[in-house]
């Protein structure tokens, strides 16, 4: 029997995406016998309406800059593609259509175990993947779930809040990123 391609999915705002974002899908990559994996960058978060993020197009940019040279990581465009907000069930029917042979472990962050009982289509969703919670910090291991932690002290909020107040970012992200939100003169007004 032919095994299958097991396949991360790492959705989010990546807005900007940072090193924390890098080494935690690696972790997930190594500690789960991961293939690849797939970031997937939202055009609206459906948790996310208050604030707008930088334009998609943008966002894919430096996930796209974040990434090169990595052959196990990849960058899909569809939700940042698709209009309104992105929920996460449509995101793995499509990918099991595009890789119908894959088992696919979908990240989420841990601040969002809480709330996911009202996630489009859960229950569906619980059947199509395997969720895996991504933790910046210690946590205790979740009944049902595997938790890939490791102490990281950046986000993408104090990334936009230190462009904003003039202060550096250098370290928090690649180069190639803070290249792009220097080009565009992005997080200035934040």
């Amino acid at each position: 029997m032919i095994s299958s391609e097991k396949i991360g999915l790492f959705g989010g705002s990546f807005d900007p995406i940072h090193h924390g974002h890098l080494i935690l899908a690696r972790d997930a990559m190594e500690s789960l016998g991961l293939d690849r994996v797939i970031f997937i960058p939202v055009n609206v978060s459906p948790h996310k309406l208050a604030r707008p993020p930088v334009a998609a197009r943008l966002r894919c940019e430096m996930v796209a800059a974040a990434i090169a040279g990595e052959p196990r990581f990849s960058m899909d465009a569809c939700e940042a593609e698709r209009e309104g907000p992105s929920f996460a069930v449509d995101t793995v029917r499509l990918m099991r259509q595009r890789f119908p042979k894959a088992d696919f472990f979908y990240f989420i962050g841990d601040d969002n175990v809480p709330g996911l009982h009202t996630w489009r289509e859960i229950d569906a969703l619980r059947e199509m993947a395997t969720f895996v919670v991504i933790a910046r910090g210690d946590l205790q291991p979740l009944e049902g779930f595997p938790v890939i932690s490791r102490q990281i002290d950046i986000s993408s909020t104090d990334i936009r809040n230190r462009i904003a107040h003039g202060l550096s970012v250098r370290y928090l992200l690649p180069d190639a990123v803070s290249a792009i939100l220097a080009r565009h003169q992005l997080y200035l007004n934040d």
